[in-house]
């Protein structure tokens, strides 16, 4: 299976619909609009929720960039099926967070099909006021 879409798939997902009622409203808002951009490959929006000094370490431990990212993530041949994260992770504190979780993720990579399950943790920061993903790990669990 193709390396870069998928893997950068793995690394966007906030911890989705089960945190909502837990975290700022704020912060639950962007989380969901974050997964939307996802699916949808949404580049303008990812562009705005990911920081300029975002860093992901994938499941590979290949260290990217944000347009590394987006580029990925927007690119001809993949789609990403809708998805739930399971065993949600979050912390909170008053200018950032840690959402994460387990997640079965699917769909296209380069027009192949892909399932892949992975653990992630995404750390968000509040800068200026303005919710942004500033760096995400990633662990493919065993099959």
């Amino acid at each position: 299976m193709p390396f870069k879409g998928i893997m950068a798939a793995a690394a966007l997902f906030a911890a989705g619909p089960a945190l909502a009622a837990k975290l700022p409203p704020d912060l639950a808002r962007t989380a969901r609009d974050y997964d939307r951009a996802q699916v949808s490959g949404d580049r303008a929006a990812l562009e705005r929720l990911l920081a300029d000094d975002y860093v992901l370490v994938n499941s590979r431990a290949i260290v990217c960039g944000k347009q590394d990212l987006i580029r990925d993530n927007t690119a001809p041949g993949f789609k990403l099926d809708p998805y739930d994260a399971r065993e949600p992770i979050e912390q909170v504190w008053a200018d950032g967070a840690v959402l994460g979780g387990l997640v079965t993720l699917s769909g296209l990579d380069g027009g192949k099909r892909f399932e892949i399950t992975v653990r992630f943790a995404d750390v968000w920061a509040s800068r200026r006021g303005v919710w942004q993903v500033i760096y995400t790990e990633v662990t493919r669990t065993p099959s």
